[in-house]
């Protein structure tokens, strides 16, 4: 009897001509060439090409029964393909499986979409079926990057010392700035826990208690409204260090993100990271989460329209307000239509308007034309960097407003231009940044980062009289205009965090519900500390260059936050809720 080895249809080379072994896996494609039948046989390792012959008919006869995605086990000789039919673009695409054995082991009905394309479908009739969707080889290399990243990141903390701790999914409820799942406790009638939105309380009381150095690769969970880069829960590398400040937390991050990029994808990251201020980032980018791959900078044009009797400028200058310049790289040559369409997209990202100016080879066009004089306009060039062919566009609003559309419009002229490469990876951090933001619906401060971030040095004594000024030892880490996760040094005294929350707007009888239990804590000797969280589905996406976070994620919800396979969330029965304490609101009364 001659032995067959078993191995993945990816594994079948030039070294295995001439053995005998046992492919399992679908039907990804059958080909019926004259008394040959071909078949593509497919596993989560690739693909491997394997021939029938009419000699063997204890094989040939039932492959001309097969059908896309049967499941079968065959079992032959690995054979060199004839030559001239060769498959460059397949690792076993230089061999074949001559088939000696055919056992069918599970027939497939006609899939509702095809599997062994990589062709567009409807997103919601892949997640209705995302079982079949997950066959697809783009899926599974997503998910295979996942693992090896996560591999990789756990490999990186063991060596750097770390232990990896998990901490509860049913916790107390905790502000982290979206709303809480709320999970009722059958044993404590009318009261609940909490779905964590991170195990932030918790891996600092893991520092309280001495433990040092926490990692945890974490779910998470947020009742919010879900966007391409977010899910209502998530995964994230969790980590926390005692007797730290924010240089050596970002040390250890920075190098974290090195090692395990060049372990994932093989690449050699730039670094030092580029390191940005929270009003530098906004000054030069508009934004809080540049995209660093290209070098398009916004230019404060506020002094080159200085007594300028343009009537949009003048008031905003007036008011104390910014004018804001940005280059459009080969925009000189763009279409009123065109520009007309740049205007609307500016009032999309919450412009009154936009001004511009077109560099064409034909003279200098622009609705402000006749406020341009000579001076002025070469001043507008150097400022912004703009040459022949190029178009320059300006916002003018309040400071921050004219800053942030500025940056937006960034990207999207750098789309236009082509000047987002995505096979570069542009890393930096941002920091320095505000610890309070007002909430502009309830008209109070609110934290800009989570409640339990220190102020920095010499800004305690702000947060009560100067708010707005406040700054935060708070610090992101962004890759390519994708603030991949936030991190800050804590504050460790009952006295501050109290005074933290105070500021907030928080009564001593809040304080003491929700968080008396941390301020005993603090009573007890705590270190200094400090930690990050990373989402791990952010950072995949970016590395495999998909456009949603769904692709990089096995059993996602759509964007109203449903499982479509599994119908979820669904309706529970009557007696659950009763046993729970619970009535639907709207149901009558017994």
């Amino acid at each position: 009897m001659i032995e067959m080895q078993r191995v993945g249809c990816g594994f079948v080379t030039r070294r295995e001509i001439g053995r005998h072994l046992e492919l399992n896996g679908w039907v990804n494609r059958r080909r019926d060439h004259g008394g040959l039948v071909f078949i593509d046989l497919r596993d989560r390792d690739g693909l491997t090409q394997v021939v029938f012959d009419p000699e063997n008919a204890a094989a040939f006869e039932p492959a001309h029964t097969l059908r896309h995605e049967d499941v079968i086990r065959v079992r032959g000789v690995v054979r060199a393909r004839p030559s001239g039919t060769e498959n460059p673009r397949l690792a076993t695409g230089e061999v074949e499986l001559e088939a000696l054995e055919l056992q069918v082991l599970s027939r497939s009905e006609t899939p509702p979409f095809p599997v062994n394309l990589d062709e567009d479908v409807d997103e919601g009739l892949r997640l209705k079926y995302r079982y079949l969707d997950l066959r697809r080889p783009r899926l599974v290399r997503n998910l295979t990057v996942r693992h090896r990243f996560i591999k990789a990141v756990r490999d990186y903390f063991d060596a750097q010392g770390f232990l990896e701790i998990e901490t509860p999914i049913l916790i107390k409820p905790t502000p982290e700035g979206a709303r809480d799942y709320l999970v009722p406790a059958r044993l404590s009638r009318g009261q609940f826990y909490a779905l964590p939105q991170s195990p932030q309380i918790l891996k600092q009381l893991s520092m309280v208690s001495g433990l040092g150095r926490y990692m945890q690769i974490a779910r998470c969970f947020r009742d919010e409204d879900s966007r391409s880069d977010r899910q209502p829960e998530f995964t994230q590398i969790d980590v926390e260090m005692s007797f730290v400040d924010q240089e050596d937390v970002m040390r250890v991050m920075e190098s974290m993100m090195i090692e395990t990029f060049e372990k994932t994808l093989d690449v050699t990251l730039e670094k030092p990271f580029a390191r940005l201020s929270f009003a530098e980032a906004m000054r030069r980018f508009g934004s809080d989460k540049p995209d660093l791959r290209f070098d398009l900078e916004l230019a404060d044009a506020g002094e080159i329209f200085a007594g300028s009797e343009f009537a949009v400028f003048k008031g905003v200058l007036e008011a104390g307000g910014a004018v804001i310049a940005l280059r459009w790289p080969g925009g000189g040559s763009s279409s009123r239509r065109e520009f007309d369409a740049m205007v609307e997209r500016a009032k999309e990202h919450g412009a009154k308007g936009l001004v511009w100016i077109a560099l064409g080879a034909d003279g200098v066009k622009s609705p402000m034309a006749k406020f341009l004089d000579e001076p002025r306009l070469e001043r507008l060039r150097a400022a912004t960097g703009a040459q022949s062919g190029d178009a320059i566009l300006i916002v003018a609003d309040r400071t921050a407003s004219a800053q942030s559309v500025a940056g937006k419009l960034r990207l999207d002229v750098a789309d236009r231009a082509g000047l987002r490469d995505p096979k570069r990876f542009a890393f930096c951090w941002v920091y320095d940044f505000p610890l309070f933001e007002l909430d502009e619906e309830t008209g109070r401060w609110t934290f800009t980062h989570h409640p339990f971030t220190s102020p920095a040095p010499g800004h305690e004594e702000m947060m009560e009289r100067d708010p707005a000024n406040a700054r935060a030892l708070h610090y992101d880490m962004v890759l390519n205009g994708v603030e991949l996760g936030s991190g800050s040094i804590r504050i460790t005294t009952p006295e501050l965090q109290s005074r933290v929350f105070h500021a907030l707007g928080m009564g001593d009888e809040e304080i003491q519900e929700r968080f008396g239990f941390l301020l005993e804590a603090f009573k007890f000797g705590v270190p200094p500390m400090g930690g990050m969280a990373l989402g791990v589905d952010r950072i995949v996406q970016t590395m495999v260059g998909e456009s949603s976070i769904r692709d990089v994620i096995a059993f996602p919800k759509n964007q109203q936050g449903r499982d479509l396979m599994l119908d979820a969330p669904s309706r529970v029965p009557k007696p659950n809720l009763d046993e729970l304490g619970l009535r639907l609101v709207g149901e009558q009364q017994p």
